[in-house]
C-alpha cells in the first residue's frame, strides 16, 4: 500500500473563483493518475475533513482540503492516463492538460527525493495546520520508541535539510495561493521526464488578460484603420526606390510586407472594449504579450507570512523556485512539427542560408518583444552602414599598393646605394645596422600611412554622424509602426530583491522607541548614499586596481619585447632579419590572450561590484553594470593599443642618454617608418582574434561542447536521446534550453566593435571590412541562438536602445580626437608636409629620409652600452644615424633639439586642433540638416492624433444620441398624467405604435 500511494503522481489544475460555479473559493481540480484502477472518477465533499490512517502518514500524497463553507460542491478527479499508460490528452504543445488553455508561463521547483513525503498543496484548508501538527507528533513518538543507530549529528543534518525544504514549500504554497487571487489558473506537474523538477504551469484567462492591459496601459489595435500615405519628397522617393530593388532581399513573412493600411491603436480598457475587434479572443493577445502580462502580476504578488516580503525575483534568489520562463510557440524542427512564429523565424531569420537577406524585424519583435526587436534592428543598420565603409576602406588600402613604387620615401630606404648605417636597438646584444633591412617595413606601412588615410579619417568621422542619425530615423520610424510614440518609463519599476532585503535588515536593526514613532516612520525605510558608502568606496578601489592590473600587464609585454629582442639578437637565430616581425606577432597574441581572459573576469567584477551597492530597480542595476562592464572591457581591449600609438617611441632618450625602467630594460624605440605598422598589426589580431576566438567560436563552440558532454552522462545513445526529445512537453523542452541573460553581452561586443572601427581607422582602413564580415555572420548566430538555444525571453518594452545610444554617440565624439592625434603624431603626414612646403630644395620629398635622420658619434655612449660586436658590418662605425630631430654632435649645442623638432611639434598640434574643429563643425552641420524624425512619419503620427480624436467624438455623439432615444422610450411607455397609480409604479407598457 505504501510503496503504491508513494508512486502515485498528482496534477492540480486550479481556476479563479471568476470561472468557478461558486464564488468565494477557488476551484481545485485535483487530476490523480496512478495505477488504471483508478480511472472512475471520484467526489470529494468539500464540507468532509479526511484525517490521515496512523502508520501510513509516509505514504500520503495529498493533504486533502477542509474549506470554510459548507458547499456540497464535488471537486471531480480524474486519471490523465488510459490503461496503456498513454496520455488522455495527447496535446504536448503549450497547454494544460485539457489541451485548451494556454500555458502562459512556467514556475519550476525542486522535489523532495522519492523517500520523502511527496504531497499536494494544501492551501485552501484551515486544519492543514492542526493535520501536520498531528503527523509531527505521531512520527516523533515512533521516533521516540525506537532508538536510531544512525549518527546523531547526521540526522540532525537531514532534518534542518527537511526544514529548509519544508520552508521552500510553505513559501511556494502561499505564493501560489497569492497567485489564485488575482484570477491566474495554475496547474502543478510533477510527473515529468526531468527527475527531481516539478513544473507550475500558469495560465491568464480573458477576464484577468482585459484586466492587467487596462492597468498596464498596453495600447491595442481598434477596429478604425486609415491609409498611409507614402511621402512625396525626394528622399521618400529614393526610399520607396530603394524598397522596390531590393525587394528580393526581404524574408518571405506577412510582417515584412509594405504596409499600406494602419489600425489607430489605443490603450486597452474594457469600458471601451467595442472599439477593439474581439472577434477572435485567443488571437487578440498574442503569446508575448500573455507571458508579459502574467510576469507583471508575478511581480506584484507577494509572499508576506515570512518575516519579510517577498516576490518572484526574492523566491528565484532563494531558490524557492528554480526558474521562471514563458513558453517558446512550438517546435521548429520534425515532421509534426505545427506551423509557427518559431519555426517561421528558424527557416527566414536564424539560417545562414540568408545570410544576404534583411531581417524580419516586425516577426522579431512580434515574437521576442520590442526591446529585442530593437537590439537586431540597430545591428541591421550598423551592418548596412558598414557596407560603403568597407568599400571606401578597401579603395584606400588598394591605392596605398597602387602608390608603394612611386613613394619615394620608402625608395629611398630600399636604395642600397645610400648605405645609411643606424644605431643599435639594443645595448650591448644588438649591432650596428642598416637601413636598407627595413625595407619591407617601410613599404607595408605606406599601405596604411599615406594621404589617403586622412580622408578616410574624415570620412570615417562623417560616416558615424550619418550612422546615429540614420538609426535615429529608423527607431522613430518603428516607434511609429510598433505603437510606441506615446509610450514612456512611467510605469513602475518594481524593486530589485536584493533591494528589498536589505530595506528589510535596516528595518529590524533600526531602533524604534515609541509606538507613534513606528507608526509614523513605517514605509519611508529605503537605502541612502550612506548605507551605500562602503559599496561606492569598494567599487572605486576595486576599479581602480583593475585598470592598474591592465596597465600592469601592458607593461608586462612591454618589457617581453624588450627582453626577447635582445635574447634573439644575442642567440644564433637563424632569420636575423625577421626578429622585429617576430616580437611584434607574438607580443599581439599574448595581447590578445590576456584582453580575452580578463574580459571574463572584468565582466565577473562588475556583476560583483554592482551587486554590492544594492540599486533598487532593474533599469538602475543594468545601467550600473553596463558602465562598469564598458569601462573595465574599453580598457582591456584598447590600452596596448593607446600605449602603440601614442606613448611607444616617445619617452626613449637618444643614444648615450637612453631612457631606463626597471634596472637595465631600455624602452622600445619604433621602426624607421613609424609605429603605425605595429599599431595596425595589435588592431588586426585583436580585432579579428576577439571576433573569431570571443564572440563566435565561444558562442558556437561552448554550446555544442555541453551538448556534448550531457550526452556523455547519459546512458542513452542518439535514437533513445530523439525518443526522450519527442516525448517531452513544451515545457520540459524550454527548461533543457539555456536561461536568457540579457541584451548586455550582445551590445558590448558590438560597442567595442565600433570602437575598433572608429577610433584607429586611420591605422587600419580594413577595420570596416572586417566588422562587416563578423557582423554578417554575428546576425545569423545570435538568430540561432535567441530560436534554438535560448529560453525565450519576456517581452519588453522599449522604444530606444537606451545607454548605448549614449555610449556610441561618446566614441563617436572621441574618435575624432583620436584619429586626429594618430595622424598628426603616430604617422609621417605631418613631417613629411613641412618637408615639402618648408625645408625640401626642389618641393619634392627626396632628401626626406636624411632630413629624419640625426647623427651620433659612438664615441659618446655611456660605459657598458656599446654593441660587443662592432665590426658586424665589416667595417669600423665612427658615426651612426637614429630617427630624431637634433642637433649633430659637431653643433655647439650637440644632441639638443633642434628647431626642425619645434617646427614639425606646431604644425602637428596645429592639425590637431583644425581638424577636429573641421570634421566637429561638418559632423554638426550633417546632425542639423537631417531630422531626427522622417517627414511622413510626423505626418501620420499628427493623422493619428486627429483621427483618435475624431473616433471619440463619434463615440460621444453616438453615447448622447442613445441616451435622447432611451429618454423618448422612456417618455413614451410612462403613464398619462391623469393616470391614479401610486407613484414609483409602473403600469403596463403601451405599445410603440401609440408613440
Amino acid at each position: 500500500m505504501e510503496g503504491h500511494d508513494v508512486g502515485n503522481e498528482l496534477l492540480c489544475s486550479v481556476t479563479h473563483p471568476d470561472s468557478a460555479e461558486e464564488p468565494g473559493s477557488p476551484a481545485l481540480a485535483c487530476e490523480h493518475y496512478g495505477s488504471p484502477q483508478q480511472e472512475v472518477t471520484a467526489t470529494m465533499r468539500r464540507n468532509d475533513s479526511y484525517l490521515p490512517v496512523p502508520g501510513e502518514e509516509k505514504s500520503l500524497d495529498v493533504d486533502f482540503v477542509n474549506t470554510k463553507d459548507g458547499s456540497d460542491e464535488s471537486i471531480p478527479m480524474k486519471n490523465r492516463y488510459a490503461d496503456d499508460g498513454s496520455p488522455l490528452y495527447p496535446r504536448q504543445g503549450p497547454y494544460f492538460s485539457d489541451g485548451q488553455r494556454r500555458v502562459d508561463y512556467v514556475l519550476t521547483y525542486q522535489i523532495q527525493k522519492p523517500n520523502s513525503i511527496r504531497r499536494q498543496s494544501s492551501r485552501f484548508g484551515d486544519n492543514n495546520f492542526i493535520q501536520r501538527f498531528c503527523r509531527s507528533l505521531n512520527i516523533r513518538n515512533r521516533g521516540a520508541e525506537a532508538h536510531p543507530k544512525e549518527d546523531p549529528e547526521i540526522a540532525a543534518q537531514e532534518q534542518r535539510t527537511d526544514y529548509h525544504e519544508d520552508d521552500k514549500r510553505f513559501r511556494r504554497e502561499e505564493f501560489e495561493e497569492n497567485i489564485m487571487e488575482t484570477g491566474l489558473e495554475l496547474e502543478m506537474d510533477e510527473r515529468t521526464n526531468i527527475p527531481g523538477i516539478g513544473f507550475m504551469k500558469i495560465h491568464a484567462p480573458w477576464n484577468v488578460l482585459c484586466r492587467e492591459a487596462e492597468f498596464m496601459k498596453l495600447k491595442m489595435p481598434t477596429k478604425k484603420s486609415y491609409e498611409v500615405k507614402q511621402g512625396s519628397n525626394l528622399v521618400e522617393k529614393i526610399r520607396l526606390f530603394i524598397h522596390k530593388v531590393t525587394a528580393p532581399l526581404h524574408p518571405k513573412v506577412d510582417t515584412s510586407r509594405q504596409q499600406s493600411v494602419k489600425f489607430l491603436s489605443h490603450p486597452f480598457s474594457r469600458e471601451k472594449q467595442h472599439l477593439f475587434d474581439l472577434s477572435d479572443r485567443d488571437k487578440f493577445f498574442d503569446s508575448k504579450t500573455r507571458s508579459s502580462i502574467v510576469y507583471e502580476v508575478l511581480k506584484r504578488t507577494r509572499c508576506t507570512r515570512a518575516k519579510y516580503s517577498m516576490g518572484i525575483t526574492s523566491l528565484l534568489a532563494n531558490g524557492v523556485y528554480t526558474s521562471a520562463y514563458p513558453l517558446h510557440d512550438g517546435d521548429i524542427e520534425g515532421v509534426n512539427a505545427e506551423p509557427n512564429d518559431r519555426k517561421l523565424l528558424y527557416e527566414q531569420w536564424a539560417s545562414y542560408s540568408y545570410f544576404y537577406k534583411y531581417q524580419p524585424i516586425g516577426l522579431i519583435r512580434k515574437y521576442f518583444g520590442e526591446k529585442v526587436g530593437l537590439y537586431f534592428a540597430w545591428l541591421g543598420v550598423y551592418t548596412q552602414m558598414l557596407i560603403p565603409a568597407a568599400i571606401v576602406g578597401v579603395i584606400v588600402f588598394l591605392y596605398g599598393c597602387a602608390t608603394v613604387d612611386d613613394n619615394i620615401p620608402s625608395m629611398e630606404i630600399c636604395d642600397p646605394r645610400h648605405n645609411i648605417t643606424m644605431c643599435p636597438l639594443c645595448d650591448r646584444a644588438c649591432s650596428y645596422w642598416k637601413l636598407v633591412t627595413a625595407c619591407g617595413t617601410a613599404r607595408a606601412s605606406h599601405l596604411f600611412d599615406n594621404p589617403a588615410t586622412v580622408f578616410f579619417s574624415i570620412f570615417m568621422a562623417l560616416w558615424a554622424v550619418l550612422f546615429m542619425e540614420h538609426w535615429k530615423r529608423r527607431q522613430m520610424r518603428l516607434n511609429y509602426i510598433w505603437d510606441l510614440t506615446g509610450f514612456g518609463e512611467e510605469e513602475e519599476d518594481h524593486n530589485r530583491a536584493e533591494y528589498e532585503f536589505r530595506v528589510m535588515r535596516k528595518t529590524i536593526r533600526k531602533e524604534q522607541p515609541t509606538p507613534k514613532r513606528e507608526e509614523s516612520e513605517k514605509g519611508k525605510v529605503k537605502l541612502t548614499c550612506t548605507d551605500r558608502l562602503p559599496a561606492y568606496l569598494t567599487t572605486v578601489v576595486t576599479m581602480v586596481f583593475m585598470i592598474l592590473v591592465t596597465f600592469a600587464i601592458v607593461f608586462g609585454v612591454i618589457l617581453y619585447r624588450i627582453s626577447i629582442k635582445a635574447a634573439l639578437h644575442m642567440s644564433t637565430y637563424s632569420a636575423r632579419s625577421n626578429i622585429r616581425a617576430t616580437v611584434k606577432g607574438t607580443a599581439a597574441i599574448i595581447n590578445l590572450v590576456v584582453i580575452i581572459i580578463l574580459d571574463e573576469v572584468y565582466a565577473a567584477i562588475a556583476r560583483w561590484l554592482t551587486t554590492l551597492e544594492v540599486p533598487k530597480t532593474d533599469k538602475s542595476f543594468e545601467d550600473r553594470l553596463i558602465f562598469k562592464t564598458f569601462i573595465l572591457k574599453f580598457v582591456n581591449a584598447f590600452t596596448p593599443i593607446v600605449y602603440l600609438a601614442f606613448f611607444r617611441g616617445r619617452l626613449v632618450g637618444r643614444p648615450g642618454n637612453y631612457l631606463y625602467v626597471i634596472g637595465s630594460y631600455r624602452m622600445e624605440e619604433c621602426a624607421h617608418a613609424g609605429c603605425l605598422m605595429e599599431l595596425c598589426i595589435q588592431l588586426c589580431i585583436t580585432m579579428l582574434g576577439k571576433q573569431l576566438i570571443q564572440n563566435n567560436l565561444f558562442e558556437i563552440g561552448i554550446p555544442k561542447l555541453k551538448k556534448l558532454l550531457r550526452r556523455k552522462r547519459s546512458d542513452l545513445d542518439s535514437k533513445q536521446e530523439e525518443e526522450l526529445n519527442r516525448s517531452l512537453h513544451r515545457h520540459e523542452k524550454d527548461h533543457i534550453l539555456g536561461p536568457f541573460v540579457g541584451l548586455s553581452p550582445e551590445y558590448m561586443e558590438m560597442i567595442i566593435q565600433f570602437g575598433m572601427v572608429t577610433l584607429f581607422v586611420a591605422s587600419f582602413p580594413l577595420a570596416p571590412l572586417f566588422a562587416l564580415l563578423n557582423n554578417i555572420i554575428e546576425i545569423r548566430l545570435d538568430a540561432k541562438k535567441f530560436v534554438m538555444e535560448l529560453r525565450r525571453p519576456i517581452a519588453a518594452k522599449a522604444k530606444d536602445i537606451g545607454i548605448w545610444y549614449n555610449l556610441l554617440r561618446g566614441l563617436s565624439k572621441v574618435a575624432v580626437i583620436v584619429n586626429a592625434f594618430v595622424i598628426s603624431f603616430t604617422s609621417d603626414f605631418i613631417p613629411r608636409l613641412v618637408y615639402q612646403y618648408m625645408f625640401s630644395d626642389d618641393g619634392t620629398m627626396h632628401g626626406f629620409i636624411n632630413h629624419t635622420l640625426s647623427y651620433f658619434n659612438v664615441s659618446d655612449f655611456q660605459p657598458g652600452t656599446d654593441p660587443l660586436q662592432p665590426m658586424h658590418l665589416g667595417y669600423k662605425v665612427e658615426i651612426c644615424r637614429y630617427k630624431d630631430y637634433r642637433e649633430p654632435p659637431w653643433a655647439t649645442t650637440p644632441y639638443e633639439l633642434s628647431k626642425e623638432f619645434w617646427v614639425v611639434l606646431a604644425a602637428r598640434l596645429a592639425f590637431v586642433v583644425g581638424f577636429q574643429n573641421v570634421v566637429m563643425l561638418m559632423s554638426d552641420f550633417v546632425d542639423w540638416l537631417i531630422p531626427d524624425i522622417p517627414k511622413d512619419i510626423s505626418l501620420q503620427i499628427h493623422k493619428e492624433k486627429i483621427l483618435m480624436v475624431e473616433l471619440f467624438m463619434k463615440e460621444e455623439q453616438g453615447k448622447r444620441q442613445a441616451a435622447r432615444d432611451n429618454h423618448n422610450q422612456d417618455n413614451c411607455n410612462s403613464p398619462s398624467s391623469a393616470d391614479q397609480s401610486p407613484p414609483r409604479t409602473r403600469s403596463r407598457p403601451v405599445s410603440h405604435a401609440n408613440c
